[in-house]
């Protein structure tokens, strides 16, 4: 017979297996069954926890949200130069996406674009926020010198975000054969080193 858990703790497992199975079976195929099956319940106890999908998602949205922020405001107290802080955000996010392989899927998918406007909402937002901290960071290598003026930070702080989306999608679709963290801050080092370089200095 299958222990009854606290309600806090059941949301807790069936937040973390909606997690587990977005990235084996992708977020836009997940059904409530799927993760009744997981969890061990019946599709029944997941409505009594959630009584709609889009509810359901937004729980997950806000774990994920709280996740990302956590991360990044350790790497921005952890570290004292713009382009230390700028590693480390950028190896926070790659770090995440170790974590939880499913979050660039879940981030793009119908769920997230069209279904739920909340959640949709609350992911752009919390993107803007990253965006802001690169492009901070970015502002602040230019000022040391660590970086060309001739670079829009706003302009460089998409070609970041673009580095790390097109990066997990290698990793997922080579079947994850390759450490993504040292990867992807090894490709960061070259496109700073681009950075390093403007127009003046050729």
């Amino acid at each position: 017979m299958l222990q009854r858990k606290p309600a806090e703790d059941r949301k807790t497992d069936i937040v973390e297996a909606l997690l587990r199975l977005a990235d084996q079976i992708g977020p836009d195929r997940l059904t409530t069954n799927d993760i009744a099956r997981e969890v061990g319940v019946t599709q029944a106890a997941i409505f009594r926890h959630f009584p709609t999908k889009a509810e359901l998602w937004s729980a997950v949205g806000e774990v994920i949200a709280v996740r990302l922020a956590e991360a990044w405001q350790q790497a921005l107290a952890a570290n004292t130069t713009p382009k230390d802080r700028l590693r480390a955000l950028i190896a926070a996010q790659l770090r995440q996406i170790e974590a939880t392989p499913a979050l660039p899927a879940i981030l793009h998918s119908r769920e997230i674009n069209v279904d739920n406007v909340i959640l949709r909402e609350r992911f752009r937002g919390l993107m803007m926020q990253y965006q802001a901290h690169l492009v901070a960071n970015l502002e602040g290598m230019i000022a040391d010198g660590s970086m060309t003026p001739d670079v829009r930070p706003q302009d460089a702080a998409v070609l970041l975000t673009s580095l790390v989306q097109g990066i997990a999608i290698r990793w997922s679709l080579g079947s994850r054969g390759f450490a993504l963290q040292p990867e992807g801050l090894r490709l960061l080092d070259v496109q700073l080193a681009l950075f390093a370089y403007g127009e003046r200095q050729r």
